[in-house]
């Protein structure tokens, strides 16, 4: 007998689907935080150089993200992931072997290839096209595994590479993305596929495309997810350096930046428990002067050093309550047919600005130094909240 979606939705697939998002964020995108400090020791090479290799990997997978959102909607998403996670060990292997500037950027490029098909939004994607309205529930309980990559990425990294090397950690990396993700991906797309509905109308699927790139709404939702990327990556990309900036020792700063992670779990379990009560504006309201008054702890961390660890708590519950909404908006605002297409379009200025935060934050942490990157920090998020006023108010 089929299950219902809603249960599919609460099922043993799903929670398979958020492990795996978990270990894929930990090996494809926060490697680049939690060894950075690694590379820079052993490799000796510029900041600007080895933020350079993350921000080539989102800016393919920001390409890319239209095509695999649209090959979502083509019902190919198992593939997508699955071809997604083995591409990752690849290239995982490869940066562990890396020894020159050019090495080190292939491997990064590859590594957005893999984003491209393995991370937040092709699994999205997934859950909405086969379980409908009940993949709500689902993202929710995506996202609350998934808010631990950072607290598994950081003190992982830190205790890998002190043992056995910063090459040693990203070959570990590998073995995760390739024996452990390939088959937990399979079996959970396998059950979701089999239990969930199938949709067939492609034509309203493209005509809702059509229609979304020409909303007003449509690209003020973009440009609204590019700024608070741009602010978020730009912070915790240098999370370790800059704790270290304002006064706190080197443990303390891993420490720090490995409890973004539950504050995003954190973040997303206020939002289930008061969703209904505030409503999504007062909740995007919140969300955004949370990340300003986590700026504002960041710079009076500077007399108190303690103070980053408000900073990670507010910070974290904010983005963590932006990955729940950012989908749903998507779906509610624009519409579930042809959502993988149209979140994808709508992804390309966020990847876009992820891509430019790396090397935004070391040109920024070079020149004017910690407290030019937390004014540009308050900038960002003041610009986020204007826009989302406005398009709260149209709605």
């Amino acid at each position: 007998m089929t299950a219902r979606p809603d249960q599919v939705a609460r099922g043993p697939a799903v929670w398979m689907l958020a492990v795996g998002q978990t270990l894929a964020y930990a090996c494809l995108y926060y490697i680049f935080a939690a060894l950075i400090l690694s590379w820079q020791e052993d490799l000796g090479w510029e900041r600007t150089l080895l933020a350079t290799g993350p921000t080539i990997a989102i800016v393919i997978s920001a390409s890319l993200a239209p095509l695999m959102g649209r090959l979502v909607d083509l019902g190919r998403g198992p593939e997508i992931m699955l071809v997604g996670a083995a591409l990752g060990a690849v290239a995982l292997s490869l940066l562990a072997m890396a020894t020159t500037p050019a090495a080190y950027l292939t491997a990064w490029a590859l590594i957005g290839l893999a984003q491209s098909a393995s991370l937040y939004e092709t699994c999205f994607a997934f859950l909405i096209r086969r379980l409908g309205s009940a993949a709500r529930p689902a993202i929710v309980r995506v996202t609350l595994v998934a808010g631990f990559a950072s607290t598994l990425a950081f003190p992982a990294g830190a205790a890998l590479s002190a043992w056995i090397g910063w090459r040693g950690a990203v070959w570990v990396a590998a073995a995760i993305m390739g024996p452990v993700m390939v088959p937990l991906i399979w079996r959970a797309t396998h059950i979701i596929r089999r239990e969930g509905a199938d949709p067939q109308d492609r034509a309203a699927e493209q005509g809702a495309w059509g229609r979304a790139i020409r909303s007003r709404r449509f690209w003020m939702l973009a440009s609204i997810m590019a700024l608070v990327a741009l602010n978020h990556w730009m912070l915790v990309n240098f999370a370790v350096p800059i704790f270290v900036d304002r006064g706190a020792a080197e443990p303390m700063a891993v420490l720090a930046a490995s409890t973004v992670g539950p504050a995003q779990v954190l973040g997303r379990l206020v939002l289930m428990r008061f969703e209904s009560r505030i409503g999504t504006a007062r909740a995007t309201q919140i969300t955004f002067l949370g990340m300003a008054l986590g700026t504002l702890a960041l710079w009076a961390a500077g007399l108190t050093p303690e103070l980053i660890f408000l900073f990670t708590a507010v910070q974290g519950a904010a983005v963590g309550v932006v990955t729940i909404l950012r989908p749903i908006l998507i779906s509610e605002v624009m519409g579930p047919a042809g959502y993988g297409a149209i979140a994808g379009t709508i992804q390309i200025p966020a990847l876009l600005a992820g891509a430019l935060a790396p090397l935004l934050g070391a040109l920024v942490l070079d020149g004017p130094g910690v407290p030019g990157l937390l004014v540009l920090s308050v900038l960002f998020i003041g610009a986020s909240l204007g826009l989302a006023a406005r398009l709260l108010r149209q709605g």
